[in-house]
């Protein structure tokens, strides 16, 4: 079988009148990646996903899923893929059984089919139980949960994840996280917007970062972390903690930035060992025990904020929808 790339996007431009949120962008999708997007708010990311799902049509420029074209070619297109969005698209007043049974049917899912794969989701996402049960008392992670088994129902090739685990239980996380594991494993391909930069390092074969309507970079995580090796860090963490260590910790020599997370100081710095030095030196002085200590490479965020220019506040990157 000849392979095909599930999505390719040619020179896409979307104007609102004199705004350009899409900035003539380029980029393709492997059958079977895992592909994150990434970017700060108003950068683009939810009208290319608008138009790759045949929601809206791109000013000028081309995009095809599966080598179908999404604007001249939009059912054949569509049919392949599965579309789980940022809110939970399910019916309150119908129970889990009947959301999917109606997902299926928009899907031209035949009935034997159907509720085979009704049956099958719904165990996969601890939901079987509670088939019977009206959605409307369902908690904000079992309602995430029925979305994505909606969007399952097809048993697309391609699936659209748009922010899959934001504001959700420990338990609903690691689930969806674990059925994407298991479909990328039988070849379905994932595009992923994600809040959760560590999310899209952990999952993502690829992530693209999109700031401004334009792509800033596309590559394998560990390799854009190794584009700006410059950006180091030393983590540890003092017996004591006290208000004014953070700003102390600031002006020590060699420190570009410090926050603070937990009960652990990070420090950045081109620097590692003179640091390291130094605040063994400021721990001696205050009478304080270093706990534990280590250095570490760029992280995923650190080159979100490096090509974005965005700021920390408060040791969290906040501009990002």
């Amino acid at each position: 079988m000849e392979y095909m790339e599930a999505i390719e996007v040619s020179h896409l431009i979307k104007k609102f009148g004199p705004l350009t949120a899409l900035n003539d962008i380029t980029f393709s999708v492997g059958e079977g990646e895992t592909f994150g997007f990434l970017g700060p708010n108003g950068a683009g990311k939810t009208t290319t996903i608008r138009i790759l799902t045949g929601i809206s049509s791109p000013t000028s420029g081309t995009a095809t899923i599966f080598g179908h074209d999404i604007e001249r070619d939009t059912i054949a297109a569509r049919q392949s893929m599965g579309i789980v969005s940022e809110n939970s698209n399910v019916y309150d007043d119908l129970t889990a059984w009947q959301n999917m049974i109606f997902s299926a049917q928009l899907y031209h899912v035949g009935r034997k089919e159907r509720e085979k794969k009704t049956n099958e989701l719904l165990t996969i996402f601890g939901l079987h139980e509670r088939r019977n049960d009206k959605v409307h008392g369902f908690s904000k992670g079992m309602k995430r949960r029925l979305t994505l088994a909606m969007g399952l129902v097809n048993s697309p090739r391609l699936l659209f994840l748009d922010e899959p685990t934001s504001g959700l239980d420990v338990q609903s996380n690691l689930i969806i996280r674990d059925v994407v594991t298991d479909l990328v494993g039988k070849g379905v391909t994932v595009f992923l917007t994600t809040h959760n930069i560590e999310e899209a390092n952990v999952m993502c074969d690829r992530v693209a970062i999109i700031n401004k309507g334009n792509i800033a970079a596309i590559d394998a995580p560990e390799r854009l972390k190794k584009t700006i090796q410059s950006v180091q860090s030393i983590e540890f963490s003092f017996n004591h903690n006290s208000a004014d260590q953070l700003d102390e910790l600031r002006r020590l020599p060699l420190v570009n930035d410090a926050q603070k997370a937990g009960d652990k100081f990070k420090l950045y710095t081109q620097e590692p060992s003179e640091v390291i030095d130094a605040v063994m030196a400021y721990a001696r002085t205050h009478n304080l025990k270093v706990i534990s200590i280590t250095t570490l490479g760029p992280s995923l965020e650190d080159v979100f904020i490096r090509l974005t220019g965005l700021k920390r506040a408060g040791g969290a990157v906040h501009a990002i929808d």
